[in-house]
């Protein structure tokens, strides 16, 4: 052997003893499968990490584990006798150009893989859906029947009010004929007949109170029982011809539905009634008293005007197994705005159409007295205390004397009957209190 021979296999045992000694260099550089990671993550311009979708411990597990199965597939034969947090380390450790083919295989592969599948994941979640709710359940159910369509997840404790409803039954000429001072609503269910004519005979037969006209009407949706439904429109249709005092909308008559009840309300009025000076939204289980109401309006502002039982800096309900109840993902703040209770307010007539205008850039939730605070709030229009705080009552006192009925204008009524004996003693006695 020559000395060029003898040079030249110098040169080449130093060539491999450098390419073994950079070998185990990077081998002691990378010393955790997160680091081996992050390594190629910088080389290939990949994400050092999937995003966190699952917990701390079930990341570390299935990537590992996943790395380690793809190490012994490709013929990483030495992770068998490897945990699997160090699978990728061993890989790392062969020859420069076998351990760089191979881990490529074991590392940036699956990285590439994940990547792309957490990206159509994350991004399906985004994918708006329409969506409907309804129920044939009681009031208290927590469902509405508003076609939902946002990028967002629907809420059931939301409501998106889309208009115009169609009117099944309706009076359009009504209260533009009779010129009202005050409209009295009163919503109401399809199948409460018996409310009705309770009403109609007690405080609704007052028409014309201290030289003023007063007209009523009630509000309905469509009935939500499910037996004898064609009955009961049969029946409201035949009510309708005889007293000519219904309103009909075709949304589903529930208690979740309310807030789009109230919002049909302030439809037809604001269409209906340009002559009236003043309405009223007054459930149909309060007593009313009519003479006191038209005596405070005739002393209220005549525009941007609504009161009633006001309630402010009421705590929002945090009790899952109220009516009431919102998460705090749906109403954030520890109160609501100012609102004036649902049970009876009464507001002066330019107030509906920019209530129903306001209804399109405010989120209104079911609790349709809130959803109205809402949208005064958006409009920047305060609410107005009553002259007195008694004159708008809860529920009657346990033992409420002959003179209470003349000094309110609404308190909560038990049932149709205690309206009609409350009817009778206010009648008796309200000239001589």
């Amino acid at each position: 052997m020559d000395a060029g021979e003898r040079e030249s296999e110098k040169r080449q045992a130093e060539e491999t003893l450098r390419q073994h000694r950079e070998t185990r260099r990077q081998g002691d550089m990378l010393n955790s499968p997160k680091q081996a990671s992050r390594q190629w993550a910088q080389l290939t311009r990949l994400p050092p990490q999937p995003p966190n979708i699952f917990t701390k411990s079930e990341t570390s597990t299935a990537t590992s584990s996943f790395l380690y199965s793809c190490c012994m597939v490709r013929g990483c034969h030495s992770c068998r006798f490897f945990s699997a947090q160090n699978a990728v380390k061993v890989c790392f450790q062969m020859t420069p150009g076998t351990g760089t083919r191979r881990c490529f295989v074991c590392v940036v592969l699956p990285l590439m893989i994940g990547t792309v599948t957490l990206m159509f994941y994350t991004s399906s979640l985004k994918v708006p859906w329409p969506l409907m709710f309804s129920s044939n359940q009681s009031y208290n159910s927590i469902a509405t029947t508003v076609q939902y369509i946002s990028s967002d997840p629907p809420s059931i404790y939301h409501v998106a009010y889309r208009h115009p409803y169609r009117w099944v039954v309706d009076e359009p000429h009504r209260c533009r004929k009779e010129s009202p001072f005050l409209v009295l609503m009163i919503p109401v269910a399809p199948h409460n007949r018996e409310a009705r004519d309770t009403l109609r005979n007690t405080w609704v037969k007052e028409t014309k109170v201290l030289g003023r006209v007063i007209s009523h009407f009630f509000l309905l949706g469509m009935s939500k029982e499910t037996n004898g439904t064609e009955i009961i429109q049969e029946q409201m249709l035949q009510e309708s011809q005889r007293h000519h005092d219904i309103l009909q909308s075709d949304f589903l008559d529930s208690y979740n539905n309310l807030t789009i009840k109230t919002m049909v309300m302030f439809e037809w009025l604001s269409s209906r009634c340009p002559n009236a000076s003043y309405a009223m939204k007054v459930d149909a289980d309060m007593f009313l008293n009519v003479h006191n109401l038209v005596d405070m309006l005739l002393k209220a502002p005549p525009h941007l005007y609504l009161t009633g039982m006001v309630a402010r800096h009421a705590p929002v309900i945090r009790d899952p197994t109220s009516k009431w109840y919102l998460p705090l993902s749906v109403f954030p703040e520890p109160f609501f705005p100012p609102y004036a209770l649902g049970l009876g307010y009464v507001f002066s007539l330019d107030l509906p159409h920019r209530i129903v205008e306001a209804s399109a850039h405010v989120k209104t939730v079911y609790v349709e007295d809130v959803s109205v605070g809402l949208c005064m709030k958006h409009l920047g229009i305060g609410l107005t205390d009553p002259p007195r705080w008694d004159l708008f009552q809860g529920p009657v006192p346990d033992a409420p004397s002959n003179c209470y009925w003349n000094s309110i204008i609404t308190t909560i009524m038990q049932n149709s009957d205690k309206i009609s004996q409350a009817w009778e003693l206010y009648q008796r006695y309200k000239d001589g209190c």
